[in-house]
């Protein structure tokens, strides 16, 4: 998939949502996004709190390689509006990848993060990952009720209590 290829996902909510891979002159647009991403949720995407994602943090987005690391942002159709961001890592064997997505706060709610992580996850199982993976703060009860809802399973986080480990097996 080029830099410039768009793919149209439906949402439950009647929101046309196209995703396309990020890149390197989605910085700004980026940068105003996760302005948009209530702060809760930026802390849980980015495991820190702040008012604001640094350059440093948008940086892997945007000079993301597309084979190991894909980065992808979500925009409403109609709007044109950026409305979500998404990230599929997979391991040097590409056997695990993990995804992390963000939604702008407006759209919360709208069946925007279930596309995405869908997306994310037939992205992982056609590059021939057996399984997908989300790190969650426990506190993030949103996120990981989607992906129970989603088929994900959770399990400790070796190390650290106040995180969770869910996952989906794909074979």
């Amino acid at each position: 998939m080029s830099l410039n290829d768009v793919i149209t996902l439906p949402t439950r909510s009647g929101i046309e949502l196209e995703v396309r891979p990020a890149r390197e002159d989605d910085e700004a647009a980026l940068t105003a996004f996760f302005e948009r991403v209530e702060d809760e949720d930026r802390r849980f995407r980015f495991f820190a709190a702040a008012d604001k994602v640094s350059a440093q943090q948008i940086a892997p987005l945007v000079h993301a390689d597309q084979f190991r690391t894909e980065s992808w942002i979500g925009f409403d159709k109609a709007s044109g509006e950026i409305v979500s961001s998404g990230v599929l890592a997979s391991d040097a064997d590409r056997d695990t990848a993990e995804v992390a997505i963000s939604v702008a706060g407006a759209y919360k709610g709208k069946g925007i993060g279930w596309a995405m992580l869908d997306f994310l996850g037939k992205q992982a199982e056609a590059q021939g990952c057996r399984r997908v993976m989300s790190i969650e703060s426990r506190e993030n009860s949103a996120a990981i009720e989607v992906e129970r809802d989603k088929g994900f399973t959770p399990e400790p986080f070796d190390g650290d209590p106040t995180l969770v480990v869910l996952s989906k097996a794909f074979r």
